[in-house]
């Protein structure tokens, strides 16, 4: 026997009734995103590595440390995706779809950092994300916001609590950025080693630092709300107004800044207590320039993304998962010659009752442990078929979950009896 093979670390199986937690998300989330009028675009695995660095931005801890690039055989560079915006953008400016259009997409799919593996952070993990091209004004940002919101309370998640903030204009930020610096600057003995790195490269994470020994030099630092442009005060103001009319809860949280570069004006994150330290289920914000800086005309824009396998992990806790489906019938096969004509019978059912679920039988066994596996499936009805049946061209209904009598109908009639009992 050969050496077994184990998959790589922080990159998972997904079986059983995870992966039916898994696909019940993904339908909730296409369910509601169609209800706004988005629609569905695929994107790449694997995208030009230049691509992230241009747009999530080189001095980020995503291409700093964490993205998996190799040389293909041609010597270009090219990089497992680690996040959709990036790919969306580039798509939308390829195909030549934000000329004077308005884009709501939305897409899924596995993304892959190279981070230490903890609940809900994984090597490979999955995203469902949204984007919206053409639209500057906030109310676009609330539809999103309430858009969640819609499928948080359609999963019966509760306790999420949605924190917001505005990173303001390009320019505000940048004026803010010497402000912050100079700020933090007096205070580097207070400083953690990753802080000190980000002081000069991108000094606006280290708000956002999860370090309890930073609290008190975090707060202590001017705040970027007071230094918004007065365009990006109106916008912030105009979105707070809509979720206020929406009935919307949120915090207002000074230092959320998201940890890509992208970003300008609105930013928001869903958060929950109930996932340890990886509390962020679902975030993004507004992202004006990134087309025009990846090589596309000035287009507004702006989207989120929601980790699957955390809200997984929530709605399996909470126990929100549909138990998966029980079959309606159950074609029980006990004979020399059944398999054929049982087959035939089982699939003329689906064709006449394609809103039954129908179970056959596989593999042979006795008319005692088939009906034991009728019994266990939940089935309603066991459909019987034995040689005799098929000489006689006719079943047997047995009912499963009551004491009523079995009865034999033809082949001819099966579909339309079965019709009325399911009525």
């Amino acid at each position: 026997m050969g050496k077994q093979i184990s998959a790589i670390r922080g990159m998972n199986d997904l079986y059983g009734s995870e992966v039916e937690a898994f696909d019940y998300l993904l339908a909730q989330a296409q369910n509601t995103l169609q209800q706004y009028g988005f629609q569905s675009i695929r994107l790449p695995v694997v995208e030009k590595t230049e691509l992230f660095a241009r747009s999530i931005g080189e001095v980020t801890d995503i291409v700093e440390k964490e993205m998996y690039t190799f040389a293909d055989r041609n010597g270009d560079s090219l990089t497992l995706r680690p996040e959709g915006t990036a790919g969306c953008v580039r798509a939308m400016i390829q195909n030549g779809l934000t000329h004077n259009q308005i884009q709501k997409l939305y897409y899924s799919g596995p993304m892959f950092r190279y981070e230490r593996p903890q609940k809900g952070r994984y090597r490979q993990f999955h995203q469902f994300g949204v984007e919206v091209f053409g639209l500057a004004d906030a109310d676009i940002d609330a539809e999103l916001i309430a858009l969640s919101a819609r499928l948080w309370e359609k999963l019966g998640l509760e306790n999420l609590e949605l924190q917001i903030n505005s990173l303001g204009s390009k320019e505000a930020r940048a004026a803010y950025r010497d402000k912050l610096v100079s700020y933090l600057s007096k205070h580097k003995e207070k400083l953690d080693e990753d802080s000190l790195r980000r002081l000069e490269s991108n000094p606006l994470r280290i708000l956002d630092s999860k370090n309890p020994d930073m609290k008190e030099v975090v707060e202590g630092a001017p705040k970027l709300l007071e230094h918004l442009d007065e365009e990006s005060q109106v916008h912030f103001e105009a979105l707070k107004v809509s979720l206020d009319d929406l009935g919307i809860e949120y915090v207002v949280n000074p230092n959320l800044v998201r940890g890509l570069d992208y970003y300008n004006r609105t930013v928001f994150e869903w958060i929950t207590t109930e996932l340890g330290a990886q509390g962020t289920v679902c975030a993004g914000g507004r992202y004006d320039g990134l087309v025009e800086q990846i090589g596309g005309k000035p287009t507004p824009a702006v989207g989120f993304a929601m980790g699957i396998e955390r809200l997984t992990a929530l709605l399996m806790d909470k126990l929100l998962v549909p138990a998966h489906a029980t079959p309606d019938i159950y074609v029980v096969l006990v004979g020399e010659n059944v398999q054929r004509p049982g087959l035939v019978i089982s699939e003329k059912i689906r064709d006449d009752l394609p809103n039954l679920n129908v179970q056959m039988n596989c593999g042979g066994g006795s008319f005692k442990s088939q009906f034991k596996k009728a019994d266990k499936s939940g089935a309603s009805y066991a459909v019987v078929l034995g040689d005799q049946e098929v000489e006689d061209k006719v079943v047997a209904i047995k009912p499963l979950r009551d004491n009523s009598d079995q009865l034999t109908v033809s082949w001819d009639e099966l579909t339309n009896h079965l019709k009325t009992l399911f009525n």
